[in-house]
């Protein structure tokens, strides 16, 4: 459903600020291995995300990749919306450009609500909202096979 750089992009926000919780600071390799992601990949979409200002990056010894307060509360749908934009909120089921209310495809109904319950969660899901599940031990990011 999601590209797979929109899926890299958002495990790499939800990885980020975990870190930054701690008050850490991470880099390319931190997030490639704490997300379990090909690192030439990864840091693209995070020099991306810097230009969208979904991340800050500081330079130095002590730099790295944070959030800001302000970016913990971008809901998913924000993310999806600028690296995927909005085909998955209003998109045709078979992919039919003509397809709509007035002309619907075989499958147009029964999508439309699952576009609409997709819509909602992405859009009431914050950042903050799955780090602080992801603290509480009642999510996975990344399996540990220690």
């Amino acid at each position: 459903m999601l590209s797979k750089t929109c899926e890299y992009a958002i495990r790499a926000l939800i990885y980020t600020a975990q870190q930054t919780n701690e008050g850490h600071r991470v880099g390319v390799k931190d997030v490639a291995k704490g997300i379990d992601s090909p690192e030439y990949f990864i840091a693209k979409i995070l020099q991306e995300m810097v230009r969208k200002n979904f991340l800050q990056s500081t330079k130095g010894p002590t730099g790295g990749f944070h959030l800001s307060e302000e970016n913990l509360s971008n809901s998913l749908a924000v993310i999806v919306r600028q690296f995927d934009g909005d085909k998955i909120f209003n998109g045709c089921a078979l992919g039919l450009k003509q397809c709509s209310e007035k002309n619907p495809c075989p499958l147009h109904n029964q999508f439309k609500e699952i576009r609409n319950g997709l819509k909602n969660m992405l859009e009431s899901t914050t950042i903050k909202m799955l780090v602080d599940k992801l603290e509480s031990k009642k999510l996975f990011l990344k399996l540990s096979l220690e």
